[in-house]
């Protein structure tokens, strides 16, 4: 349980830190258009630091972490996550500094989202499973 606190606490440490990198950073350019670093922080925070939240609740009352694809779910999900918010800072950056940004960057991004929804897959899987054993 120690280690979903653990990731829990650092998505709200990233979270927080990219809150205030939106602000100062779009303050410092002089930007005052729509960017993707708006939604970063709050990506960061409920997908990251309230799901696993979420996640150390049913550990407590379901132990999900003894399921089988609970290793897959927490690996797929967290990379796809921080491809996703990596992604949304890079394109985020460039929108503020005026850069074109290429394709590639939408097709990593998707590529971070597929891998959150297999995640996601795992997730309910395991959550089934350990409500029914339970």
């Amino acid at each position: 349980m120690r280690k979903i606190v653990r990731v829990s606490m650092w998505y709200m440490i990233i979270g927080l830190f990219f809150g205030v990198f939106y602000r100062e950073f779009t303050k410092l350019n002089n930007y005052t258009g729509a960017t993707q670093l708006r939604g970063l922080h709050t990506h960061t925070l409920v997908l990251g630091m309230f799901f696993f939240l979420i996640v150390l609740l049913l550990e407590k009352n379901f132990q999900i972490t003894k399921q089988s694809n609970y290793k897959k779910f927490y690996i797929l999900y967290n990379s796809g996550l921080g491809i996703t918010l990596t992604m949304m800072l890079i394109h985020g950056i460039m929108t503020v500094l005026g850069m074109d940004s290429s394709p590639a960057i939408s097709g990593f991004a998707g590529v971070g989202h597929i891998l959150m929804t297999i995640g996601f897959g795992f997730f309910f899987n395991i959550l089934f499973k350990s409500v029914t054993n339970h």
